[in-house]
């Protein structure tokens, strides 16, 4: 017979999302951006991009039953400077855009981290097993890593071309981004917790 106390604590288990489709959700409102913005311009484009991260949250929701916080925050994000962009018929605001993002995600690692409480596993929404070091390295290095996004996000709106700045947003973000992912894996496989290691039942946070 079924413990009805047993029943009502348990959690459904979360559906781990296939790495390809998570790809997609990512980079296809910035590909729609792309587009939308050498055909029609910036304005245009920040209306399908409003839309798209929208979109892409609904379909990794039905997906998979869950919300990803980062996600989540860039769509709220999107959604407020692209809503001044229009109130204001400025592109400025969305070009702040990232710049603010990075630098919240920056200082709320590297703030947590300063009393002892890394944020990375929940901000990347990480299924990695680390050793209490492993998360204070890893966590530190994403932080610095989201304001040196922050710093070149505004070199590059400040001194370029609104087209640059969308390539740049674009097809320079993401493959940065992905480059400094894997240059972690040595970090990430030197501090691994093994299933049968006692740490990794412990709950360090």
């Amino acid at each position: 017979m079924t413990n009805p106390d047993t029943t009502k604590s348990a959690k459904p288990a979360r559906q781990p999302q296939n790495p390809m489709l998570k790809l997609a959700l990512e980079m296809g409102p910035l590909v729609l951006f792309f587009f939308t913005n050498y055909k029609y311009g910036i304005f245009p484009a920040t209306g399908v991009l409003m839309a798209a991260v929208v979109a892409a949250l609904a379909v990794s929701y039905v997906m998979t039953k869950h919300l990803p916080i980062m996600p989540v925050v860039t769509a709220v994000f999107v959604l407020i400077f692209g809503g001044l962009t229009f109130l204001f018929n400025d592109d400025l605001f969305i070009k702040l855009k990232p710049t603010i993002v990075n630098c919240l995600f920056g200082t709320a690692l590297l703030g947590a981290l300063a009393f002892g409480k890394p944020l990375l596993p929940v901000l990347l929404d990480s299924v990695l097993q680390l050793t209490e070091a492993g998360w204070r390295k890893l966590t530190l290095r994403w932080g610095l890593f989201f304001f040196l996004l922050a710093i070149l996000n505004e070199a590059v709106w400040r001194n370029f071309s609104t087209d640059t700045w969308v390539n740049f947003k674009v097809w320079g973000v993401m493959p940065l981004t992905v480059v400094f992912a894997l240059s972690q894996v040595r970090l990430i496989l030197k501090h691994e917790l093994k299933p049968e290691d006692p740490e990794a039942k412990a709950e360090h946070w």
